[in-house]
Parts: C-alpha cells; structure tokens; sequence
C-alpha cells in the first residue's frame, strides 16, 4: 500500500512539473508562430497607449494573453537582433554584431550556431519562415538550409512594398544589364525560386502565413512560424485604403507609418481566424514583438522611453511584445518584469521538449517557469545591449530596477529605470559602487566577443581598423 501511495505522489509530482513547463502530458506539443514587426515603435500598438494608431487584433491577443513592459532584445538594429532570435546568443559572440553587406556577399550568420527552427525541426515540427530573412543570402545560410521546411520572402534587409512598382524597376535593371540590384527590388522566392508577387508585400506575407497554417493542419506534427514583416520598415508605402483609416494623423509619414502597421494588424487578424478555422488556436503559443526600436524620423512613437531604433536607450531594445496562448498563458496581465528576446530560443526549446546541447552555450534563460509564477526570470542577472560606432560603442546594462547607460562618449550613468522610464534622472552619484560593479561585470561579459564577421559598408570595415576597434578600454572606464 505504501508503494503504491509512493507512486501515485511521484506520478502527481511529475504532472505538475509538467504542467508548470506549459505542457500537460495528454497534449501534443504546442505550435509556436513568431511574428516580428521590423522598426515598430514602443507606443505603437494600443496595448502600449497608442493614441492615434489602431491595432484592435493584435490588441485582442494582449487582451486575452499577456503584454510586457520590459521587454529587451540583443541589440538595437535590426540584422544583429535577428541574429540573436534565431540563434539565442548576443550577436558579438558570432561576430553577427552589424548588419550584413548589400545582396551578393558570402557572408552570413555562422552555420555552427544552431538556429532555434533547426532544433524544432529535428524535434518534429513542421517549420516556416516568410518575410525579411537579413541573416546571410549565399546558399549555406539560406532559410531552407536553417531548419525551415518553407521559406517565402527576400533574403536582403528590406523590400518595396507594392509589385507593380518595384517589378518594373527590377525589370529595367535587369535589361541594362546591371548585377548590383538594389534588393528591395528584387524578385521574392519560395523556397530558392522566384516568384511573381502580386499582392502588397504585407498582405502576400499574411496570405502566406494563412497558407503555411492551413498546410500544417493536415500535418501530424506541431509547427513553427517565423512571420517576419518588414512594414513598417522603410520605405513608407502604404495602400490608400489602409492610409484612409487615420484621418486625423496630418502628418504624412506618421499617417503612411500608421498604415503600414494597421496592415500587419489586418494580417494578424487573417492569421488567428486561420488557426480558429484549424482547431489550432487553443495549442498555439503567439509571440507579437519587435525587432529593435521604432525609427523616430519615419514616422514612429516610441514614448514614453528615450531614443529611438539604434540606440541603447530604452527607445533603441526595448520593444512592444505580448504572449498569447488560451490555459496555458495569463489572460489581461502586464509583465512588469525584465525579459530578453535572448529568452525565447531556450523557452521555445523546452516548450516543445526539445533538448539543446550543452555547447550551443545560450545567452538566455528558458523563463516559462518564471513568467508563469509572474517572477523576474533575470533576478541579478544583467541584460546587456553594445552598438558600435565610429571609433567608440554605446552600452547599456539593464538589471533589476537599474539601467547603466553609456551613449555618444559621455561618462556612464545610473537611472532606476522602473521609476525613471524616461532616463531623465541620473543616480550615479549616490551610487558609485553600484554602477562600477554593473560595468565590470559587462567588461567581462564582453571578453569573448568575437571580432565582426562582416560589415554592412567597405567604410565601415576600414574605420574599425584604423580606429582599432572595439577599444573596450575607452567603452569600460568608469573614472572620468
């Protein structure tokens, strides 16, 4: 009788650890769809008080799941942050730390670091990738090659967004002759072959993340999305219809910047009524974010944080970003809690009972067990962000209620960040000790930061060396 007492404890015990991992042991590993929006501001969707831009789908989905207020990624543009997405490691520790050169380079995203579409892949997960890709076009880095059974999009930065206009450019181009195209105007693909696109860039990805869903339905494996738009990324185009639902924005590119973000919504909106169709909604974890800041002159809002896409201020990593997923994530919360885009690989991996290896060495922590008992998942734990620039490179580190900051050569500073979201009010003074360990412990961090790999310009690749970059000992110093 004792035995089997035993039993049964050590049986209830194992339900409720599986249970607090998200998954119950009579259901099928949750689907996990990824949509990144590329430079949406902080402020730019109603769960975070947009005033003048409408995002009722993506609202709908904060409402009945949850949003965060403190969520960070890896760095504060975009290839770098992507990078870190798919791979779970900060840029600088795969030399990923700018964003790759023009279309043609044979560079890319190192192939020893795993992405997090491989390790679902090689778990059983039906896996898709449409959109911006930005993480290498030569063939070893292609999306197809990185553990996505499907990969609709473009493989550069960017895209124009209406076909009849670009295609024309490309078509033109082409019979002159010319190899260097400029990417936005090249033609998408899927899966390594082109293909005529008709539809608004935004739409065609919504129509394809509706197609990708309804293939997987027909699958017996769970899956894994990666929706990546590029709106509202430049340039601002928008449709005159989307354009017409903010009258009252004068300003025009606010009002096409609002456009573009209220066709992502739409596309949104396309994709949840798909996975209800499906019966997948209820085992579907969404995860809505950005990839860096909101780029202040086109059009964005990132109040009430400072700066803007590029920066280490807050305006620069940290992002809107929600959960949703019915049972299983809080409904109408706030995390008030620092987290990092860094934090999703090794979520999504253990969500889907997937093992990572011990050398993959992740940058983030799998936080399901914390967001789930609404605990920080980084208590005493740095967040860090470092952007390079022309002889010199800003740094942040952002722990508990405490933000480091080091921007444009100034000497550091101290904010409470929950108090002082704004970084108005700098504390270093009153708290010297403090802020010397917070940047040694990043001088540490920064170590085994690996030299770039590649740089978007030929410029900026000759000034790293006659500047003889990084020059940490000029990033580090805390004594003026």
């Amino acid at each position: 009788m004792k035995t089997h007492t035993k039993l049964l404890s050590a049986l209830s015990s194992l339900a409720l650890l599986i249970g607090s991992a998200g998954i119950h042991a009579s259901e099928q590993k949750p689907n996990i769809i990824l949509i990144v929006a590329d430079d949406l501001g902080y402020a730019d969707v109603g769960f975070n008080g947009s005033k003048d831009i409408i995002t009722p789908n993506i609202d709908d989905l904060a409402k009945s799941g949850t949003s965060f207020s403190d969520a960070y990624v890896a760095h504060p543009f975009c290839g770098p942050s992507r990078a870190a997405l798919m791979t779970g490691r900060y840029p600088h520790k795969i030399g990923s730390q700018f964003n790759l050169p023009t279309r043609g380079s044979n560079v890319g995203v190192p192939t020893d670091a795993k992405f997090i579409s491989k390790l679902l892949n090689e778990n059983n997960y039906f896996t898709g990738a449409l959109g911006k890709w930005h993480m290498g076009d030569a063939p070893q880095y292609h999306p197809n090659k990185r553990g996505f059974d499907e990969y609709y999009g473009f493989l550069g930065g960017g895209h124009n967004y209406f076909p009849d206009q670009y295609q024309l450019q490309y078509k033109k181009q082409k019979a002159q002759g010319l190899k260097n195209i400029f990417e936005y105007i090249t033609p998408l693909e899927h899966n390594g072959k082109e293909v005529k696109e008709t539809q608004y860039i935004t739409d065609a990805l919504s129509r394809e993340a509706v197609n990708f869903v309804d293939k997987a339905a027909d699958k017996k494996n769970s899956f894994f999305l990666y929706l990546a738009y590029n709106a509202p990324h430049v340039p601002l185009q928008a449709k005159d219809e989307d354009m017409a639902m903010f009258p009252n924005i004068k300003n025009k590119d606010r009002k096409t910047y609002a456009a573009m973000v209220y066709a992502v919504d739409r596309g949104v909106g396309k994709l949840v009524e798909t996975l209800k169709k499906n019966n997948q909604y209820d085992n579907t974890l969404i995860v809505f974010m950005s990839d860096n800041g909101g780029k202040l002159s086109k059009g964005a809002n990132n109040f009430p944080l400072k700066a803007g896409k590029g920066s280490t201020q807050e305006g620069g990593f940290r992002v809107p970003m929600l959960f949703h997923w019915p049972k299983h994530v809080p409904a109408g919360k706030r995390f008030s809690h620092p987290v990092s885009a860094l934090d999703l690989y090794p979520t999504f991996a253990a969500l889907a009972g997937a093992k990572v290896e011990e050398n993959q060495h992740l940058d983030g922590t799998n936080m399901w067990p914390a967001f789930i008992k609404n605990e920080n998942p980084h208590k005493d734990e740095p967040i860090y962000a470092l952007r390079h620039r022309k002889g010199y490179s800003d740094a942040a580190i952002r722990m508990n209620q405490w933000k480091a900051l080091k921007v444009n050569q100034q000497p550091w500073q101290l904010f409470n960040i929950e108090n002082d979201i704004s970084e108005k009010h700098d504390v270093s003074k009153s708290n010297k000790a403090l802020l010397t360990d917070m940047v040694r412990e990043m001088e540490k961090w920064s170590w085994d930061n690996q030299q770039p790999k590649w740089f978007h310009e030929t410029t900026e690749g000759a000034n790293w060396r006659l500047d003889a970059m990084p020059r940490f000992d000029k990033t580090f110093k805390t004594t003026k």
